[in-house]
């Protein structure tokens, strides 16, 4: 009976071949990270029992033996495999009405994402899954509606807001909602950050298929090179697809810092960085159950993130520090008296600002980190979050032959944001040359929706410039925020008017009230004349709300409003004049500081 319990063996081998070579590919990938379990149950059972009686009639029936061995092997292995991907199937598309997308319920049923067929050429090819790849496709879908547009992207989840990763996620009172990416906005509305339901998108494989148009999303995937000559994107897998026109619009990866990145795994397992939907899953898992929380960095996200992390720990009782070089939060783009004001109130939600330091060396003790500062200073913390900036990728530089900018960082595009034949760059990626400011690359929202939009009305056949000054906004909380357009930079020269705030001077009053201007759909112009007047500067230390104007050769090039809201064209209009004045206390009144009413 050996002989057939190893003629067993070879049927189960070869029935896993087939499937393997059959199947389509979701269920081979199945199969193959799964062959050591699903190995026919029955078949072991079989192969137990045959071994059990080898010593009885194994002369009179090897042959019927060996042949029946065979047979119930095959037999039995084929009910295992179909009884086993059936109910698979079946726990998959139950996770999915629970409100998991397709990816999320396959691998939470397999262990794996499912491999995705992709069609061996589209009409146009998205490369990223964020705010300008969504924006963009948009704007392919307005000028022409049959499009059949396939989006590549290396998130989990489909095309989502950003901002409210460090903003609104936080400051649910629903738990349960957050988890969901579900969010009541400042104004009391709930939304989550997606764009579109899921429903919105289909299958790559069924995108040839859609007669009148489709857009397709491919998560977990990465394009790994270009070929522009013939129009060929080839992903990570070696996968070819040929496409009609490209856009990259891949963002970057959040920056780490060397002290940690060269620190033991077992230091690196408490060190994460913060820009995607899975990081604010992660974090949030995290700090429901620790001690202490530290993040590295003072800028948009490190402060933002500091404020959320500190209004969550005041609830559940955790410490919240946070560590970065400069004098005061935003120091790298706010005068220093502003900073300083900042500062104060990130400690006011119960932050521990530490200053004018950094991290030199990290160790472990009694399983927490022990954090070593510049200044001598020791921390004790749970877990570490760097949010000090993004680099940006430019992998596709080499193999596209794409040119990139040295200073900034980007792909070098033109005015119509192509930056070769069929190929367009948008958002955090594009580096472009602005008319009044010079060659620029913005990391925000309102550049990427705006950019993204451009890039996708040009690859529809459109001829537009981008000429648009970007904005992007910030919020502290509920209670400070600020709006921004142009070069912010503390290094220039600036120029403050400030006047006492009032409850409606808040990001959620303005939110309310439907004056919280993203600075994408109304790029609206201000007509109002310009006035001349004599430059002052801040004479307030309470700095409820106000203009700070930045100045470069004493013309304003960069606009900062704080807890002033629904007054950026007026900004924008500011920024295209390039205009010097002489009194900024009047300039400043076109902007309704001193008005108690939003109107």
């Amino acid at each position: 009976m050996f002989r057939c319990v190893r003629l067993c063996e070879h049927s189960s081998s070869i029935s896993r071949s087939l499937l393997n070579k059959n199947a389509p590919k979701t269920q081979a990938v199945i199969v193959s990270r799964y062959q050591d379990q699903v190995t026919p149950v029955h078949c072991k059972q079989n192969r137990a029992f045959y071994s059990q009686k080898a010593t009885f009639h194994s002369d009179q029936s090897s042959n019927y033996g060996s042949g029946f061995c065979i047979i119930g092997g095959t037999l039995f292995f084929g009910i295992g495999i179909y009884k086993y991907l059936t109910e698979s199937k079946a726990n998959a598309a139950e996770a999915q009405t629970q409100g998991k997308s397709v990816e999320q319920a396959t691998e939470d049923v397999f262990g794996v994402p499912p491999a995705a067929e992709f069609p061996s050429q589209v009409q146009y090819l998205l490369i990223g899954g964020g705010t300008a790849s969504y924006a963009a496709m948009r704007a392919i879908k307005k000028r022409d509606v049959t499009a059949k547009i396939l989006i590549i992207s290396e998130d989990s989840y489909p095309p989502y807001m950003r901002p409210p990763l460090s903003k609104e996620l936080w400051y649910s009172d629903d738990e349960e909602a957050a988890k969901k990416l579900q969010f009541k906005s400042w104004n009391g509305k709930w939304r989550d950050v997606y764009f579109e339901k899921p429903d919105y998108y289909c299958a790559p494989s069924d995108l040839p298929a859609k007669s009148e148009g489709g857009v397709a999303v491919a998560n977990n995937t990465r394009v790994v090179s270009l070929n522009p000559t013939d129009n060929i994107a080839t992903l990570k897998d070696g996968t070819e697809i040929k496409y009609d026109k490209c856009l990259i619009a891949t963002g970057g990866q959040p920056k780490n810092l060397p002290v940690f990145r060269k620190a033991s795994a077992e230091i690196q397992k408490k060190v994460s960085t913060y820009r995607t939907a899975s990081d604010f899953t992660e974090l949030n898992n995290i700090t429901d159950g620790v001690k202490s929380i530290t993040v590295i960095g003072g800028g948009f996200m490190g402060s933002e993130l500091a404020c959320a992390l500190g209004h969550k720990g005041q609830k559940v009782g955790f410490e919240v520090n946070q560590i970065f070089p400069e004098n005061g939060n935003m120091g790298n783009v706010l005068p220093e008296y502003l900073t300083k004001w900042t500062t104060s109130k990130v400690k006011s939600e119960g932050v521990n600002v530490i200053t004018d330091t950094v991290v030199n060396n990290v160790t472990m003790q009694d399983g927490r980190l022990k954090l070593q500062l510049r200044t001598g200073q020791e921390i004790l913390t749970d877990h570490v979050v760097v949010a000090v900036g993004l680099g940006i990728d430019t992998s596709l530089a080499e193999s596209g032959g794409l040119e990139t900018d040295e200073r900034f960082g980007g792909y070098r595009v033109n005015a119509e944001l192509q930056a070769r034949s069929n190929i367009w760059v948008a958002g955090d990626a594009s580096c472009f040359f602005d008319a009044k400011l010079g060659r620029r690359r913005v990391e925000h929202h309102d550049h990427a929706v705006v950019s993204g939009r451009l890039a996708g009305e040009n690859m529809a056949g459109g001829q537009k410039s981008y000429y648009h000054q970007s904005m992007f906004w910030s919020d502290l909380g509920p209670d400070v925020g600020y709006e921004a357009i142009g070069i912010i930079d503390s290094a220039l020269p600036t120029v403050g008017v400030f006047a006492k705030a009032t409850e409606k001077d808040t990001p959620k009053a303005a939110e309310g009230a439907g004056l919280r201007d993203d600075g994408a759909e109304n790029p609206a112009e201000n007509t109002e004349k310009q006035p001349t007047t004599t430059t002052t500067t801040a004479s307030s230390e309470e700095f409820g709300k106000g203009v700070v104007f930045y100045l470069r050769q004493q013309k304003v090039v960069g606009v900062l409003l704080w807890n002033v809201f629904g007054r950026m064209p007026i900004a924008r209009k500011m920024i295209r004049d390039q205009q010097a004045y002489d009194d900024y206390t009047e300039v400043a009144k076109l902007f309704k500081i001193h008005s108690e009413e939003l109107d």
